[in-house]
């Protein structure tokens, strides 16, 4: 039996590794780390659309294309036992991945978007590199179009600008303020029964390699959510 897709995007530093920590302790949900899916699928269907293109029409197989896009997902969580799948990505809200979704997985997507002001994730990037003992020039994440911020950024505008129900905004400090009304409207938004989560004793069972990242501490989750003050930042997340 196929697994009930449902997605994740929207900017880092947002609370998306804490809020796949909590998701995942309702039995019935996977949510993990950030998922190579959707690039997966991007590069397959490239690689169709061109480089591949000339031997699959000449052997009549251009419908190949889509038979292997769709079990693309299948068979990355063919390890999951759970019948639900939270996939994170960031950059779901893309147009071009979004038609992906809507094309391979589901006609009727469901996503969580997280957001935050641009100005506090670039310092929550800063806090956390100085944490780690690295410098980063800040001014560099400003750039139009790049990773992580700003290409995530346009994703969620065009999400704002072409909303017809398949996106739920959640923005940062209302899921820290509050994550019982956040959580209700997660579940309302995937369509799926309510769940008793717990806030004060959170465990990552799904972590990522940090050291493939190069940067400890960016995906720490902490056992209780909240909000800190420090002498680095006016707010600091608890949980990455």
């Amino acid at each position: 039996m196929r697994k009930h897709f449902l997605f994740q995007a929207g900017l880092p530093r947002t609370g998306s590794t804490v809020l796949s920590a909590i998701l995942d302790q309702n039995p019935n949900i996977y949510a993990g780390q950030h998922s190579p899916v959707c690039q997966m699928m991007w590069d397959i269907q490239g690689s169709c659309e061109n480089s591949a293109y000339e031997q699959l029409a000449a052997s009549d197989r251009t419908d190949f294309q889509g038979d292997l896009l769709s079990r693309i997902p299948d068979l990355y969580y063919r390890h999951v036992s759970e019948p639900t799948v939270i996939d994170k990505c960031m950059v779901w809200t893309l147009p071009a991945n979004f038609n992906l979704i809507k094309r391979y997985i589901t006609p009727d997507p469901k996503i969580v978007v997280l957001t935050r002001p641009l100005e506090e994730i670039i310092e929550s990037f800063e806090n956390v590199n100085r944490r780690a003992g690295i410098e980063i020039d800040s001014h560099l994440m400003w750039i139009e179009g790049t990773a992580p911020v700003m290409r995530s950024n346009d994703g969620v505008q065009w999400a704002r600008e072409n909303n017809s129900g398949e996106f739920l905004f959640i923005e940062y400090a209302d899921f820290m303020a509050d994550p019982t009304t956040t959580l209700e409207q997660i579940y309302n938004h995937y369509e799926l029964p309510e769940f008793n989560h717990d806030f004060n004793d959170i465990v990552c069972r799904n972590p990522e390699n940090e050291s493939v990242h190069g940067v400890a501490g960016m995906h720490t989750v902490r056992p209780k959510l909240g909000l800190r003050h420090n002498a680095i930042s006016k707010i600091e997340a608890e949980a990455s």
